[in-house]
């Protein structure tokens, strides 16, 4: 069911991979961000159950879904949860058959509507709104993969400070990509009117102050932010004190949206795989995409170029994005490869990619390629404490990168450190 206007996608070779290895791979991610396209493309029949014929058909007679030539796509399937169970039977039933359905959904269903986790039957795949390079709007010079293996040719580039402004309010969505600047930055206000605007009897608010609490996480991003901030912010607070029912109130919240894939939960790093300091690392949040909360702040291109702070701030979701995206892609890689490091000393590392190997490289952002010498300071730091005790036998890192917005070239410093911008940059 392949379209000619189809921008291929670095998750497609892993919906191959995992269709000669399951019965069925579900495409979680956040609407718009291309799954239904994407599934059509290793697809042989479809049918959508964000139709209302169709969704009154799966409650009624949920096995005549199943038929149509295999693989089968069954779009939005957690419209009717119990679609869930069906396909895994039917997985059962045809004993070791591989590649047989394919299952999107924008949204997690409770767990008491699906019975059985589907382990072993389907696998899941995280879908994010497009990268640079998948639009097109990254050479693609410098490869994570490379820079595992040792690889690297510094080059000159050509960056532009108007053109990444336009990529964050635009956002990765696929519609946006051939769009005018005025009519792209449209997309990602309507994706947040839709969202927020949708009857989700799941939600823990209403409509008001889902938006609300949105606008609180787009005015901290970039920091980690803790969940007494936002208790405040959202007035959650008991005769002026903070107390655990306003935070209960917040974790719904935080729930609720990365249940949607609207908000993402980066988890912590620490060297040791056993170290206990991963579990114990409270999570960061950032947006699927860079231009949720720009259009949460209602700010456009020129407003954003006039406010450096914040377009570092979102230029860095924008990078997050990206990195999620390349680092799924990577031969060796975990469903979760992407964290971020903090320790007690107050050192902080926007990311760390880690392999199933072992192997890693630490990443930290700067918009402005000129202050790449204070990330890799950083750097440096992280690289000297984790190899600062021979008997724990940590590796050294892959790779340290400075990931830059504007820059003159792709680069090596004298202390090993990579400087690269994000349109430089691919899996």
């Amino acid at each position: 069911m392949q379209h000619e206007a189809y921008l291929p996608r670095l998750i497609d070779p892993l919906v191959e991979k995992h269709l000669a290895a399951f019965g069925a791979v579900e495409l979680t991610g956040t609407m718009w961000c291309g799954k239904t396209w994407t599934s059509l493309q290793h697809a042989r029949s479809s049918i959508r159950l964000d139709v209302a014929a169709n969704r009154e058909l799966a409650s009624l007679s949920p096995e005549t879904i199943l038929l149509g030539e295999h693989p089968r796509l069954i779009d939005e399937w957690q419209e009717v949860p119990e679609i869930w169970d069906v396909v895994r039977h039917a997985i059962d039933d045809a004993a070791g058959e591989r590649g047989l359905y394919l299952l999107t959904g924008s949204s997690r269903p409770a767990k008491s509507e699906v019975r059985h986790s589907g382990s072993g039957r389907i696998s899941r795949l995280r879908m994010w709104p497009m990268t640079l390079y998948e639009a097109g709007l990254s050479t693609g010079e410098v490869s994570l993969a490379d820079l595992f293996e040792g690889r690297f040719q510094p080059k000159p580039v050509d960056t532009d400070v108007a053109s990444l402004a336009d990529q964050i309010i635009r956002g990765g969505w696929p519609d946006a990509v051939h769009l005018g600047p005025e009519a792209a930055e449209l997309v990602p206000a309507q994706y947040v009117d839709t969202l927020l605007s949708a009857q989700d009897a799941a939600a823990p608010e209403a409509e008001p102050e889902l938006r609300k609490f949105l606008q609180s996480l787009a005015r901290n991003v970039g920091s980690s932010v803790k969940v007494d901030t936002l208790v405040s912010d959202m007035g959650y607070e008991v005769e002026g004190a903070i107390n655990e029912t306003g935070r209960k109130r917040i974790r719904d919240l935080l729930g609720f949206f990365t249940g949607k894939y609207v908000v993402d939960a980066l988890n912590g790093w620490d060297a040791p795989i056993k170290s206990p300091q991963r579990l114990r690392t409270k999570p960061r949040y950032n947006f699927a995409d860079p231009s949720l909360p720009a259009a949460l702040l209602g700010i456009n291109q020129k407003a954003l170029m006039g406010n450096m702070q914040l377009f570092g701030q979102l230029f860095e979701q924008m990078c997050f994005r990206d990195l999620n995206v390349y680092a799924s892609a990577l031969p060796g890689a975990s469903p979760s490869s992407l964290y971020y490091y903090r320790d007690a000393d107050g050192l902080e590392i926007d990311a760390v990619i880690e392999l199933r190997d072992g192997r890693w490289g630490a990443i930290e952002i700067k918009l402005n390629g000129a202050k790449a010498p204070q990330a890799e300071e950083n750097l440096l730091r992280l690289k000297k404490k984790v190899l600062a005790n021979p008997a724990a036998r940590n590796r050294e890192p892959s790779f340290l990168m400075a990931l830059v917005g504007i820059s003159g070239y792709t680069y090596q410093t004298k202390n090993g450190v990579y400087v690269v911008p994000l349109t430089s940059l691919k899996a």
